[in-house]
């Protein structure tokens, strides 16, 4: 999107290029280490079948799963890998078990960053404004994956309905949904043959069952900001730890993120202490700290109440938080 500040101002030409550089090895470590962690929990999960213990590792399981949506996005991007076929390949992987395929998410995705709090254009901010009772369906997961599952069977009929998608792009579109659908009605009936509930309690139910502790991210990075074009006023970043920012791809940098999409994500903190540097502290919240406050204003009245050209949602102590690059 065309902000009203100039990036210009915040990057030189020679900075920008080498945060921009691209590395398969960085890439291979994030990729590898969000894999094999699911690995590892998915062995634990089947070890604890029977016992309390598959509660805890049911959990640990789907949360690692509703996460690999951060990688997903990341190669949408083309940022997690230098071979550019590795983003393309890996991104189909992941946006099938994330019931999200990857040509939708990216079309969707791009249109976010183009037109960012854009009610009528922007590919994630196409619904109501939210009221009490919408938000927290949308917090549980409950809407979420309504959508998601309705959403590809409904392309895969052919219907396109999302105002982001254009013509030219609805026969690719339709024609992955259809692969998707072929997938998973694949491993439907191979898994009755089988007499196995694998895909369920590997796959779909510790999704399903932990996607609200997914939507702690997906929900603070715009909601109850300003919808002006401004990347500084449109888009918050998250105060969290050194482990979420490694299980979120270092989104929590999302201000960074937005402000040069083509920064890949190991390089978002220095990114974000320039930015800093130059124009000042980022809007940020902490999940918690987020969601009571968000939850307290939409108790108040329905997000469309609120000035849409006004920040709504600040920390309690007011005003834009503190520099994340200080921590």
């Amino acid at each position: 999107m065309d902000a009203s500040f100039s990036r210009r101002k915040l990057l030189t030409p020679t900075e920008l290029r080498a945060l921009t550089e691209r590395s398969d090895l960085y890439g291979a470590m994030q990729m590898g280490s969000h894999l094999g962690a699911i690995a590892l929990v998915a062995v634990l999960h089947g070890m604890a079948m029977g016992t309390g213990w598959v509660w805890v590792t049911g959990a640990a399981l789907g949360v690692l799963l509703n996460f690999l949506y951060a990688a997903q996005h990341e190669l949408s991007h083309a940022t997690v890998f230098r071979t550019r076929i590795l983003n393309e390949v890996f991104g189909r992987i992941i946006g099938f078990l994330q019931i999200f395929p990857r040509d939708y998410d990216q079309v969707m995705h791009f249109a976010h960053h183009q037109y960012t709090q854009n009610w009528e254009r922007d590919g994630e901010l196409v619904r109501e404004p939210y009221t009490l009772t919408s938000y927290l369906l949308w917090l549980s997961g409950v809407t979420y994956w309504r959508n998601r599952f309705f959403g590809v069977v409904r392309r895969a009929r052919g219907i396109i309905v999302e105002p982001f998608i254009r013509v030219e792009e609805e026969a690719k579109i339709i024609r992955e949904s259809r692969l998707h659908v072929a997938g998973y009605a694949a491993i439907f009936v191979a898994a009755l043959a089988m007499g196995s509930w694998a895909p369920l309690t590997f796959w779909l139910i510790p999704m399903i069952l932990t996607k609200p502790v997914h939507q702690l991210q997906n929900t603070i990075e715009h909601l109850g900001l300003s919808h002006e074009d401004d990347i500084l006023e449109n888009t918050r970043s998250t105060r969290t730890n050194a482990f979420f920012r490694w299980l979120c791809w270092q989104m929590p940098y999302h201000t960074a993120h937005h402000t040069f999409p083509a920064v890949p994500f190991w390089k978002l903190r220095d990114l974000n202490a320039k930015i800093e540097a130059a124009a000042g502290t980022v809007h940020r919240m902490g999940w918690i700290e987020f969601q009571i406050e968000v939850i307290t204003k939409l108790m108040a009245k329905d997000e469309g109440q609120y000035p849409m050209n006004e920040v709504w949602v600040i920390p309690t102590t007011g005003g834009r938080t503190r520099r994340m690059a200080a921590e």
